[in-house]
């Protein structure tokens, strides 16, 4: 008889429990807080390659786990790691986009993707705390915060990187070296616009830019016309950017 009288009361608590279980999984999933993903690798061999997708992969998933939802995703392709923040057009449209949406996190896979030199790392991370924006390493968890232990140990972290990369381009040179002694010439690779069969399309970005067309018009415009970048399966607006930034040199 008890267990007869209780029944409404387990009945009703099982719908409160099942409607806040609802609520809790549900609610969160347009109330989580955003967040911007910045991703790069640093050839443009790369870019088709698998540096992209592991990262991006790494981020959705720490994403999920931690509760972000990630808004917009930013690829710096082709670019190296030691460039300045100024000399990375996909960071600059971040933080255009940090200033435009409120956002305050940004995820990264892990912080080589952000510098592969020391103070350029402590660079990018400082303006972006300045900005009062939290930069979270998927695969480095709290590394980019203030706290004296985590900030010596990010450093070290940095200047390990910046050493292999040294040593990568050192190893580079001794083979160009090699080659040379053994051959006589070592030529490096040539830049875009250099090979006869590129020039029709420096010509077309030439001719978009000078009418005031957008990076990123010229790169779809391009990509309709089926003038393919040399390598890569398309191109996008800051390999034009490149382009022009190379051809303003030579001319200058």
């Amino acid at each position: 008889m008890a267990g007869e009288q209780n029944q409404p009361v387990t009945e009703f608590f099982r719908i409160v429990l099942a409607y806040n279980t609802y609520y809790a999984y549900s609610v969160p999933m347009n109330d989580a807080p955003q967040a911007l993903a910045y991703l790069r690798v640093s050839g443009k061999g790369q870019v088709d390659g698998d540096g992209f997708p592991r990262q991006q992969a790494a981020i959705e998933a720490y994403a999920r786990n931690n509760g972000f939802r990630i808004c917009r995703l930013f690829r710096e392709e082709g670019v190296s790691g030691t460039k300045e923040l100024e000399n990375r057009p996909a960071l600059q449209s971040l933080l255009a986009e940090l200033n435009a949406r409120k956002v305050s996190v940004v995820l990264i896979e892990k912080l080589d993707r952000l510098a592969r030199d020391l103070m350029v790392q402590e660079t990018i991370i400082g303006d972006l705390q300045r900005r009062g924006v939290r930069v979270v390493s998927t695969l480095e968890p709290d590394l980019c915060s203030d706290d004296p232990s985590r900030k010596l140990v990010r450093q070290v972290m940095g200047a390990i990187a910046e050493y292999e990369r040294a040593m990568i381009v050192a190893k580079l040179a001794g083979a160009r070296q090699r080659i040379r002694a053994r051959k006589g010439s070592c030529e490096g690779r040539k830049p875009y616009g250099e090979r006869k069969a590129e020039r029709r399309t420096i010509e077309r970005i030439l001719a978009l830019r000078a009418t005031g067309v957008a990076m990123d018009t010229i790169a779809g415009t391009l990509n309709s016309e089926g003038l393919k970048p040399r390598s890569g399966k398309q191109w996008y607006g800051s390999s034009v950017r490149n382009v022009l930034l190379r051809q303003q040199a030579v001319t200058a």
